[in-house]
């Protein structure tokens, strides 16, 4: 293997507000020898979600946080280079935890571990469709918001991985659906490709005139990925046992001071006999089969469509998590670990709805 060291990004400081230069430092490492059972992948690809904002706090949330010169956790995808585990032969693509860094040791499979990846699916697609924003946004439509043929229903951040998807699979299930995204560009994306009904800008628009218009006897479910404001205005039009799912509250910036103030208008809730529920997917781990299959359905179908918004480099990839705060992204924020030629394709993979996009610079 010419390789005999590798990157990884570990994490040198708690940031107060935004990711800066200081909070992350690159390190090389000698490669690790394998034990027994153990396998070496080079890692591909990276997701990268709002949520890994949250670890870098000091206190725990749904999860302990990144502890201080500890590599940068974070879903990816790669391929096994060599193996000392029969259950991951070598060019065998994975996909899990594998962090911010070029090579990883996989022990574990499981629901946090590292498993391989089913034939015919685009390795990538593990970081979106079929990964965390696939099954968050389907278990918060399906099971949180249990949309039903003609509800009317709101998402909030529409245009990133997770409401994107989550939009489309509310349609999917007989609702309508109106969006809310921050620029002419992603609403357009968010009518025309991802299918909503409408999409209002909330920077530019007027967010309670759009939703009192497109729906007037008010929202049956919402889908929130944004808080805020935008929440409040969704609870300001409430139908009668409304349902609403608390995915993100990406407008605080997740920063340690806090994650959003409660919506002053919380009492809307009781006004209207609605439900706020708070949910993390894999608290849903035993709807997975259900949810893959209906995600693969949909994909074979032509019915889902999705954004790769793709960051070259690993030491591009606290800047591909920054992005997601600054409103720079488009669809799932992806790093491209492994040149160019070599983060290759599952041999067969499924295209699927997949819209690339590169950020301009």
């Amino acid at each position: 293997m010419p390789d005999r060291t590798f990157r990884r990004i570990v994490l040198r400081e708690r940031p107060a507000g935004g990711i800066t230069a200081d909070t992350f430092v690159e390190q090389s490492r000698p490669l690790p020898v394998l034990a027994d059972g153990e396998a070496l992948v080079k890692v591909a690809w990276l997701g990268i979600d709002a949520t890994q904002r949250t670890w870098l706090n000091p206190d725990a949330t749904y999860t302990a946080p990144v502890g201080i010169g500890d590599v940068m956790r974070g879903s990816g995808v790669g391929c096994v280079v060599s193996s000392r585990n029969p259950a991951l032969p070598e060019g065998q693509w994975v996909y899990g935890d594998l962090g911010w860094q070029e090579y990883v040791v996989a022990r574990d499979g499981g629901l946090f571990g590292v498993n391989p990846v089913p034939d015919g699916i685009d390795p990538r697609h593990m970081l979106t469709v079929f990964g965390v924003s696939g099954l968050t946004a389907y278990v918060g439509v399906s099971r949180v918001l249990e949309v039903a043929d003609g509800d009317a229903v709101l998402v909030t951040g529409a245009a990133g991985g997770v409401g994107s998807l989550a939009g489309q699979i509310a349609r999917l299930s007989g609702a309508r659906v109106i969006g809310t995204a921050g620029s002419p560009g992603k609403v357009a994306w968010v009518k025309d490709v991802a299918g909503f009904d409408a999409c209002a800008d909330y920077r530019t628009d007027s967010v309670p005139d759009a939703l009192r218009d497109f729906a007037p006897d008010g929202l049956n479910g919402v889908f929130d990925n944004v808080g805020g404001v935008l929440l409040e205005n969704a609870l300001d039009r409430l139908a009668l046992h409304a349902r609403v799912a608390l995915c993100g509250s990406i407008s605080s910036g997740y920063t340690a001071a806090g994650y959003g103030a409660g919506p002053a208008n919380y009492m809307q809730l009781a006004f209207r006999r609605a439900r706020m529920d708070g949910f993390i997917f894999f608290d849903h781990h035993r709807h997975f089969p259900e949810a893959l299959s209906r995600l693969a359905g949909w994909v074979s179908a032509g019915e889902l469509r999705w954004a790769e918004d793709v960051v070259e480099g690993l030491h591009n990839a606290p800047a591909a998590l920054q992005r997601l705060f600054d409103g720079a992204n488009l669809g799932k924020q992806l790093v491209r670990v492994a040149p160019a030629g070599m983060a290759g394709e599952h041999p067969g993979g499924v295209a699927g709805g997949a819209v690339g996009y590169r950020p301009p610079g």
